[in-house]
């Protein structure tokens, strides 16, 4: 049989009857939105191209959109650039026929030719439409109202307006014409590959399981660590233009423990002597030992001035066995299968922007099944801009990622002199801000997961801010924890309000004001009233400060 190769040209045929130029311009509470990318329709009787002037004018940033409406045939076509050589294709042939109106007696003027109207909803949109039928042609600035005549104005919930500014008779007889070289992709695929292509995503994981297992083993691109329970690999940033926003999406479902887990995602800096990455290699008991009289030690907590803690990225707690215990049969309950967690990591950015950095993630767990995540970062473009923070300086960081490898819980805050951390700024730092996440630990009745307590925060000796971190809204979270056990009382254990986590979400940090800090020592203190050991359950505090500034 003869191989049939899926190649046509659709020639919209402008050439065989009178065809028009319109351009169009955007206005947004009565004002012209500058600067703008004027639409432009080309038509006839018989087609229609929707395009712009900066892709007629082949200035265009990828990626760009253009449509072909046939008349004839009642068909839309869309075309997606995406690239120098990357191009993609769909076909709508309902769209038209579904598209309804309220024809309206209202009559108006535009550009010398008398206009009627037509009103539709749209996702609780009120959009007006002025069309004539002066011109002989349809034709349209979207894709709607096409069928209507030659639609000259759109209005939407009477603030926004695309407004025909110019119209021009066409003297070229060349065709518009649609080229189709790869087959057209359902709608749903067309719309996905076209948004994909407007933002750079950077793979992080893939169904990588963070578990606790004596043969967890690293390979060429991920490193593991901590019995399992961290992964981390080295990623390479593209320089990050000023003003753009970045995501960290991760997603986790249990592979096993039916436990509520702290995770965190994190940045490993590297600018100074030793680092994280050493007490990973090395051991626990290889980095900084940071003291303060409650007699314990804890190793890899604070800066010094040959050290930098981790920056966390995400602080995020798994909910209770997600997808493994889905089987668990409530009524009512229809589980989750995964859960979700995003966050803007934008503020960040001067630590990995064109950087190469070890960027891990961990979860505290004793599970041989443990748990599965994939991560990515997302890079969405915005007007250039200048960085908010020039200045990303880790301070302390008490998350010890390294828990299944000896390394302390965040206890120290038993003591009343809590944590305390001293840092040099070469330089005056303007705008100051510390990126601060603290989460509370100790489960059970009178552990401080469950009870809430003031965090204290102190810069050379003057309080600067003081919050009792708490959620209140875990019950909301039902979906994503089968394995939450049930009481008496008719309370999950999932539904409690925690010291500011849930199981199931991420914590968000808090962001300090601390002013114009002047080049110099500093000194800053986190002091929170720790609630005692009692028998074999204690409290801990996980906290992480991120300088901020320029």
């Amino acid at each position: 049989m003869q191989k049939i190769t899926f190649f046509c040209l659709i020639a919209l045929q402008l050439a065989t009857a009178q065809s028009y130029k319109i351009t169009y311009q955007k206005a947004s509470n009565g004002k012209v939105i500058e600067p703008q990318d004027l639409t432009l329709v080309f038509t006839d009787k018989n087609a229609t191209l929707i395009t712009t002037a900066s892709i007629q004018d082949r200035k265009a940033a990828f990626p760009f959109e253009e449509t072909w409406v046939n008349h004839t045939q009642q068909k839309i076509y869309q075309k997606g650039y995406l690239g120098e050589k990357r191009t993609a294709l769909t076909v709508d042939s309902i769209a038209l026929a579904k598209q309804t109106f309220e024809l309206l007696p209202e009559t108006k003027t535009i550009l010398g030719y008398p206009c009627k109207k037509a009103k539709t909803i749209i996702n609780s949109n009120t959009l007006e439409l002025w069309y004539t039928d002066a011109l002989g042609v349809k034709g349209s600035p979207s894709t709607l109202g096409q069928n209507l005549g030659l639609v000259l104005e759109i209005g939407r919930n009477g603030n926004f307006y695309t407004t025909a500014i110019k119209i021009e008779k066409q003297k070229s007889k060349s065709p518009v014409t649609l080229e189709i070289a790869q087959k057209p992709l359902d709608l749903l695929s067309y719309r996905d590959m076209l948004w994909k292509s407007r933002f750079t995503t950077i793979p992080i994981f893939k169904d990588q399981i963070l578990n606790f297992s004596d043969n967890s083993t690293s390979n060429d691109s991920i490193f593991r660590f901590a019995n399992g329970t961290i992964a981390v690999r080295k990623i390479k940033f593209p320089e990050i233009k000023s003003g753009s926003q970045v995501f960290l999406d991760l997603v986790e479902q249990s592979n096993g423990d039916a436990y509520d887990r702290t995770g965190s995602v994190f940045i490993i800096p590297m600018d100074k002597k030793q680092s994280l990455w050493d007490g990973l290699q090395q051991g626990a008991n290889t980095l900084p030992i940071y003291e303060n009289g409650n007699g314990k030690k804890y190793q890899g907590i604070v800066a010094t001035d040959q050290f930098q803690p981790l920056i966390e990225l995400m602080r995020f707690f798994t909910p209770f066995g997600i997808q493994k215990y889905n089987h668990i049969e409530l009524k009512d309950k229809s589980w989750h299968t995964q859960v979700p967690y995003r966050q803007d990591i934008s503020e960040l950015v001067s630590a990995y922007s064109g950087k190469e950095v070890y960027v891990g993630a961990f979860i505290g767990n004793y599970d041989k099944g443990g748990h599965k995540i994939s991560m990515n970062i997302t890079i969405h473009p915005e007007e250039e801009a200048p960085n908010r923070h020039g200045v990303v300086m880790p301070l302390f960081n008490t998350v010890n990622i390294m828990e299944m490898a000896g390394q302390e819980y965040g206890t120290l805050f038993n003591h009343e002199k809590g944590l305390v951390v001293e840092f040099t700024l070469e330089k005056d730092l303007t705008n100051a801000r510390l990126r601060y996440l603290t989460t509370g630990h100790g489960g059970w009745e009178n552990g401080d997961e469950f009870v809430p307590k003031k965090n204290t925060i102190l810069l050379d000796g003057k309080e600067v801010f003081q919050v009792t971190p708490w959620r209140e809204d875990c019950g909301s979270y039902r979906l994503f924890n089968p394995a939450s056990g049930n009481f008496n009382n008719g309370l999950s254990s999932s539904d409690y309000s925690r010291s500011n986590w849930c199981p199931g979400m991420v914590t968000y940090p808090y962001y300090i004001d601390l002013g114009n800090l002047k080049a110099g020592k500093h000194t800053l203190q986190v002091i929170i009233p720790q609630g005692a050991t009692e028998g074999n359950s204690f409290s801990a505090w996980n906290v992480s400060g991120v300088l901020l500034g320029k």
